[in-house]
């Protein structure tokens, strides 16, 4: 069993090491796909973030609390609305996005909202806004002031792009729903996962896994020389 396995993994990472057409075929599809939808709903996202910690309005606990909520959605319920607005008789369904990386990167864009609104919500809202204050003091307008106050907390803001990046990259039923898991179109990491699991052919499907793994570990190695180098200069 063990030896069983061992082969396997060696099967994937060599399907990785040299190259293979269909893996990394799939791999460019999926960060293809994430990196559009993640970049797509960046600006606003983080500018809503700072408006509802800024702003005092009627609805804004509940707009926070909305999308806080929305966070937790099944993406597969994601999946199910834009199918619904892009299938034929749909609102959207003019467009002819159904099966296409252009509805996997609409769903994944309803996906990463939530998670980008809430969590720069909460970086603007615990900052310290006297780098907000001192920029105002030294002449800048609300805008410059603004991307002042975005680099001193680029450590959470960089936490809620990683977050939001996880979830969509990571998700199987918005794009086996909304992409069809078409080969060499629409058939991302997870999804090929899923499908090469369910054949009981597990060779790309660790491949796949092992491209996921280390994504994580650089993302999150990033942060956390982010979050030293920070530390060393607040102590300087």
């Amino acid at each position: 069993m063990n030896e069983g396995i061992l082969a396997t993994v060696q099967q994937g990472l060599a399907l990785l090491l040299t190259f293979d057409p269909d893996v990394w075929t799939i791999i460019a599809v999926s960060f293809s796909v994430s990196v559009k939808a993640l970049l797509l709903v960046l600006p606003f996202t983080i500018a809503l973030g700072f408006a509802l910690a800024v702003g005092r309005f009627p609805g804004r606990w509940f707009t926070i609390s909305m999308f806080q909520t929305l966070q937790a959605i099944p993406t597969v319920v994601v999946g199910l609305a834009v199918y619904l607005m892009l299938y034929r008789q749909g609102p959207l369904g003019d467009l002819r996005w159904l099966f296409s990386q252009n509805a996997m990167v609409l769903a994944q864009m309803l996906l990463a909202i939530p998670v980008l609104v809430s969590l720069s919500y909460g970086a603007f809202a615990s900052g310290d806004w006297r780098a907000w204050e001192t920029a105002r003091t030294l002449g800048a307008n609300r805008l410059q002031a603004f991307f002042v106050f975005c680099h001193e907390l680029r450590a959470p803001l960089l936490v809620a792009v990683i977050a939001a990046f996880s979830r969509i990259i990571t998700e199987v039923g918005a794009s086996m729903l909304v992409g069809g898991n078409i080969q060499n179109v629409t058939r991302n990491i997870p999804t090929a996962i899923a499908l090469e699991t369910s054949k009981g052919e597990f060779a790309q499907a660790v491949a796949l896994g092992t491209v996921l793994l280390v994504l994580a570990l650089i993302l999150n190695f990033s942060l956390g020389s982010l979050r030293s180098r920070q530390e060393g200069l607040r102590r300087g």
